[in-house]
């Protein structure tokens, strides 16, 4: 250990540090802020090596003094700078700080032996001449008696200018009658007052408000009586600034953006900088920003914008010349419009040359009302987010008398950069949520289509802007044989994928339905189209699929000659009934598992349900929200289906109404169908002997049940259909054999037997004797198909009827 200069072991003061001399001053953080000569002397640290380090440095150990007492004195070991120990004895002072935080005053105390300490003349004069620390004493009327040089230097006001004058002599501004109370009472009560910071203009610098941390205590004779007062600033003008400044930044950040609504998001900005930065504010977008679409890069010329936001001191905003929503127009020479152009800010007083010449000659009506309210001092600053200019913000003073100056401009730029990126967020939501909603309102059906099966009604309603598009949807395909197919679909996710990945699957399934394929028939290929798609080696790996999303679909087929429902769902929630005399009930339908999964069975079910009965399909976004589970949401639908309404569209409405109050957090899809019968003389069956010579007694019948219902004209026609098609079965087909006519809103001709081979209509030659048939039919029919049953298949054609 090198102990080179050491002293010998046991020596007390290191000679340099005069009794009753202060060394250094440290602050509430334990940093040294005032370092002495003697201090110099004793230790050997420079100022400039001292000031702003840990006084942990400086001591062998933690202070011995407490936060609670006003002074301390004893023996403290000090390090020196060359390494070694040291001891002297010390009195430390408690002297008031700015924000509650007290600063400690180290002065060096007489050793044993030596003189007593002489009374604390050396610490006054040292106070009253060479503290940094601002201090001025007052008598017990509060009048002023002397101030050391730091007070000087902040009121700027010599000492003898000021004798036996008050406070507001040397400070002026909101807070000095209160500044003036508190040292009153501290007068009357005896007791200190500290950690009070005073806003206010002294003469030093008249323009402009400061702030200052006060401190008063009392002052008292030997017999303890208070003789005066002694008071202490600070000023913590930029500490203060700045942390308003973070505060404010910090707020924006939690504040500014807390929807995906431009509109919003532009009155949030408004909302935090009044008043805390000006007295009137107003938020201007381009037109193109709330549409959602994509502005140009780069700089803005000309300077039609709409008002978004307006925010002021004065209730109502009174001083805005456009209102909310209005458009405002600005012309060439207007600060709004080189913002936008050159895309830089722009500070202004009102009263300015170039100001006053444009507003006076071009915009009248904005001079006459910044003369009206005392606009004095004006920041226009563009908004800007990813290089691309989206708007402007005005920001005005009128009722705070202190002009803005730079750092109010920096600071201003710094909030609508903030408020820019939550605006453009916003924006490309909003062209987004745009895009997949006219995405998906162009795959849903615009109208259902006209059928006798059911009288159908649907609600689809998107998810709250937060959340986004998502991917219900519903359909009603008609079918052959009168029956009708009712589709409720839900992709999981939102967006454009899930809008895309939704009319991908609307548009397999109605495909599928075509061929009239079993609802459990129809899904099992659904599940694997999709399965199929995941795993497609072509497919981009960004690229979601219904797989990815995850998607359920409920599908019914209603037969209203019958009338019977078969039904399957894959994931989906299951449809609820409403007999016409009885209370609603949900199918026990078994779930089957989502689509995309692969491998997994789904069953159907086959139910009679009397006519007039109400059949319920929906998305779980209808009957499940965070704030109620998917039992009670059930049974809430379950009452809102028995609901008394006039019509199927008013129902709709009602259960929608009831189901969803508020906006929803995901999108929902409801279709509502009563189910209809057709009559018994609508419809009428023959069964076919497996014999040519049957078709002649088949065709008449056929023609003379048509003739009955004054159907003489498609007779002619239906005759030959007729034949055709219960020739090829007889000839092709394999018993039994039936023939059926269904009267709907076009005639439907349908021959079954047990033979599973699909006809296929062919191209006949010259000399050939057949296969002119289904030919034939396709021609005189509006359309025609094969459907396959249980127990074989089923030849139908549909022929129109003629206008009534």
């Amino acid at each position: 250990m090198d102990t080179r200069g050491a002293p010998p072991s046991g020596e007390a003061i290191r000679p340099g540090a005069a009794p009753g001399s202060p060394l250094m001053m440290i602050d509430a953080a334990g940093e040294v802020v005032v370092w002495s000569e003697a201090a110099t002397r004793l230790l050997g640290h420079s100022p400039a090596q001292a000031v702003g380090g840990p006084v942990t440095e400086l001591l062998e150990g933690a202070p011995p003094w407490s936060a609670d007492r006003q002074e301390w004195h004893g023996r403290l070991a000090l390090r020196h700078r060359e390494g070694h120990r040291l001891t002297c004895r010390v009195r430390v002072h408690r002297l008031a700080g700015g924000d509650h935080a007290p600063l400690w005053l180290l002065t060096a105390e007489p050793s044993a032996g030596e003189a007593p300490f002489p009374g604390g003349e050396s610490l006054s004069d040292w106070l009253l001449t060479s503290s940094p620390v601002a201090l001025a004493v007052y008598d017990t009327d509060l009048r002023f008696v002397r101030q050391n040089p730091a007070m000087e230097h902040i009121v700027g006001i010599r000492g003898e200018h000021r004798v036996g004058r008050g406070l507001s002599a040397a400070v002026t501004g909101p807070g000095s009658a209160e500044w003036e109370a508190r040292m009153r009472r501290a007068l009357e009560t005896g007791r200190a007052d500290e950690g009070y910071v005073l806003q206010g203009r002294t003469r030093a610098d008249p323009d402009h408000d400061h702030f200052f941390a006060m401190s008063a205590s009392p002052l008292r004779d030997r017999e303890g009586r208070i003789v005066g007062l002694c008071a202490t600033s600070r000023d913590v003008t930029e500490q203060h600034r700045g942390r308003e400044r973070l505060a404010l930044l910090n707020e924006a950040s939690t504040r500014i953006g807390s929807t995906l609504d431009v509109m919003r998001t532009g009155q949030e900005l408004a909302e935090l900088v009044v008043p805390r930065l000006a007295d009137f504010v107003s938020v201007n977008l381009l037109e193109s920003l709330l549409r959602g679409e994509e502005p140009p890069p780069g700089p803005v010329t000309g300077a039609v914008l709409r008002r978004v936001a307006n925010q002021s001191v004065r209730e109502g905003a009174p001083e805005a010349v456009s209102e909310v929503g209005e458009v405002a127009f600005y012309s060439a020479r207007s600060p709004h419009a080189r913002a936008l152009a050159t895309s830089r800010s722009e500070l202004h007083r009102v009263m300015d040359h170039e100001l006053r010449s444009w507003a006076t000659q071009e915009d009248p009506e904005r001079f006459a009302k910044a003369m009206q309210y005392g606009f004095h001092s004006w920041l226009v600053v563009p908004v800007i987010a990813r290089g691309t200019t989206l708007g402007v913000v005005d920001f005005v003073r009128s009722a705070t008398a202190e002009a803005f100056d730079t750092e109010d401009l920096s600071l201003a730029e710094e909030l609508v950069a903030r408020a820019a990126v939550c605006l453009d967020n916003a924006r490309r939501y909003t062209h987004e949520r745009a895009s997949a909603l006219a995405l998906q309102r162009s795959l849903l059906p615009r109208r259902l289509p006209e059928q006798s099966a059911a009288e159908v009604a649907s609600r689809y309603l998107p998810a709250a802007a937060r959340s986004g598009i998502g991917g219900d949807w519903f359909d009603v395909i008609p079918l052959s044989g009168a029956r009708v197919a009712l589709v409720v679909g839900d992709v999981v996710g939102h967006g454009l994928q899930a809008s895309a990945t939704m009319g991908r699957l609307r548009t397999a399934l109605r495909t599928l339905a075509e061929v009239d394929l079993t609802p459990e028939e129809l899904l099992t290929q659904l599940d694997d189209l999709v399965a199929r798609r995941d795993d497609a080696p072509e497919l981009e790996a960004d690229e979601a699929t219904a797989g990815d999303f995850g998607a359920t679909c409920l599908y019914a087929v209603y037969d209203p000659v019958s009338g019977r429902c078969s039904l399957a769902r894959a994931g989906h929630p299951a449809p609820a009934v409403v007999p016409p005399d009885g209370p609603a009930t949900f199918l026990d339908l078994p779930a089957g598992p989502p689509l995309g999964l692969g491998g997994l069975p789904f069953e159907a079910l086959e139910a009679e349900l009397p006519e007039g009965s109400l059949l319920a399909i929906y998305t779980d976004g209808l009957v499940e929200s965070r704030s109620r589970g998917m039992d009670a949401g059930l049974d809430t639908l379950r009452h809102a289906l028995t609901l008394p309404a006039e019509g199927l569209d008013t129902l709709c409405d009602q259960v929608v109404d009831t189901m969803l109050p508020d906006r929803i957090g995901d999108d929902a899809a409801l279709l509502l169908a009563r189910l209809r019968r057709l009559d018994a003389d609508r419809v009428v069956a023959w069964e076919v002997p497996a014999d040519p010579a049957a078709v002649a007694e088949v065709r008449a019948d056929a023609v003379r049940w048509l003739t009955e219902r004054d159907l003489a004209e498609t007779a002619v026609v239906s005759e030959l259909v007729v034949s055709e098609l219960v020739t090829n079965a007889i000839r092709y087909g394999t018993a039994p054999i039936r023939l059926r006519l269904i009267l709907d809103r076009a005639l439907i001709c349908e021959v079954s037997d047990a033979s599973s081979t699909v006809p296929h209509a062919r191209r006949a030659r010259v000399l050939d004797e057949g296969g002119r048939g289904l030919l034939l039919v396709a021609q005189l029919t509006q359309r025609w198909g094969t459907r396959h049953t249980p127990t074989g298949k089923v030849i139908w054609c549909e022929q129109p009827l003629p206008a009534p």
